[in-house]
């Protein structure tokens, strides 16, 4: 069916366009009569030269699920059906991807599915935490309040991500940098200045010496080392990959020296907010630590939850496991005893996960902080260290010539 792009006005006199698939222009101005709209100018979509081929269309990516659902929540906090909201969604999606991803789910709902049934086939976009909450919104008559939880919820979890994704970077980059001219030099620069040395006729300082050796082992080994380097890479992939390795690497993480700390606190912010959220949106205590443990993103505190799940079972408290697992903070496993106790155990979860958001910006700080002087040290010795042990020779040949 072919698609036309459309410019309106809605009752209010606000200006809306968009894109609708109908049979003709008469079936899109039937459609945008039903959403209010009044159009004013309606035109044929040009063809997409690559529209069939996928690797050519945007990806659909967090953002716009948050955008998504934020819109659905206010249309159906607005009393629109779920179906007109749908496709209004859909009228206005500019990607591609996600318009024939909406197309879909629509048509799912419109044959009689619910609507969490119809997200569910779409895993990659929408996880089980997105699934069964708009479950648990639809089961409930509070959909848009559940909508407006998960973007909220999404929007933290986020900002939490790119929170530490800035701290990692800085440091990963500075030693890819480090590294790549320390290779250079190595390799192209010090062969020059052995050649220099080599007319001097004179036996090397000992740190130019055990330089000039470094340089004849990389650039007679660089291939060695670079193979070396893809093997290790690829035999730590498959390690990680297997159930051993995963918790063996996840484990090892989470008591790294400053790291470990952070990716600890960033672990209970997560699982404090996915917790509260999914607790006060009416979702089961235990599928709720089951899909909170799938979605930890650590093995190690995976295996804690279902621990924490299996005791939960059998009549135990939450907050009991916990602090027997280890992983959490004695401080957290106290606050959610007292959430228990008071039954209001989706506040505290809340109030733990708002205060470790900021236990997280300081950790980033202080990471920030440690990171810098330490990357610089680094820096300053090593290729501080080769340039000055290159220069000896001739430090040393120009004390002779003046004495």
């Amino acid at each position: 069916m072919p698609v036309f792009q459309w410019v309106g006005k809605n009752t209010k006199g606000q200006v809306r366009k968009g894109e609708t698939e109908a049979a003709n222009e008469t079936a899109v101005r039937s459609q945008l009569a039903k959403n209010h709209i009044t159009p004013t100018k309606i035109k044929l979509k040009p063809k997409d030269l690559f529209e069939n081929i996928t690797i050519f269309q945007p990806a659909i990516v967090e953002k716009d699920i948050i955008v998504f659902a934020r819109q659905f929540s206010t249309m159906i906090d607005a009393g629109l059906p779920i179906v007109q909201c749908l496709d209004i969604l859909y009228s206005q999606q500019e990607k591609k991807s996600f318009r024939n991803m909406l197309k879909e789910i629509k048509e799912s709902v419109e044959s009689g599915s619910t609507l969490a049934d119809s997200l569910k086939k779409y895993p990659r976009h929408f996880d089980d935490l997105f699934v069964n909450m708009i479950a648990a919104g639809e089961a409930g008559g509070i959909l848009d309040t559940i909508l407006k939880r998960l973007s909220g919820y999404m929007e933290k979890a986020a900002k939490l991500k790119g929170k530490v994704k800035g701290a990692m970077t800085y440091p990963i980059v500075t030693l890819i940098i480090a590294f790549l001219v320390l290779t250079v030099i190595l390799v192209f620069v010090i062969p020059v200045f052995q050649q220099m040395f080599a007319d001097f006729g004179k036996a090397l300082p000992l740190p130019t010496q055990i330089v000039v050796n470094m340089s004849n082992f990389v650039k007679s080994k660089i291939l060695y080392i670079l193979g070396f380097m893809v093997l290790f890479f690829i035999a730590f992939r498959r390690f990680y990959k297997t159930p051993k390795g995963r918790i063996v690497v996840d484990k090892l993480v989470l008591f790294l020296p400053v790291i470990g700390m952070l990716i600890r606190k960033v672990a209970v912010a997560k699982f404090t907010r996915t917790m509260g959220t999914m607790l006060s949106s009416g979702v089961a205590i235990l599928d709720a630590l089951d899909i909170t443990a799938k979605t930890s993103g650590n093995k190690t505190i995976e295996m804690a939850l279902y621990d924490v799940r299996s005791s939960i079972a059998e009549g135990q408290t939450m907050a009991e496991p916990l602090s027997e697992s280890g992983v959490f903070p004695p401080m957290v496993c106290q606050m959610i005893s007292v959430g228990e106790s008071t039954g209001a155990l989706d506040a505290m979860l809340s109030k733990i996960a708002d205060f470790y958001d900021e236990e997280v910006d300081q950790a980033v700080e202080n990471l920030t902080s440690l990171i810098e002087p330490f990357m610089l040290v680094f820096l300053g010795v090593t290729i501080g260290g080769l340039v000055v042990s290159m220069y000896l020779p001739i430090f040393k040949l120009a004390g002779a010539i003046s004495g």
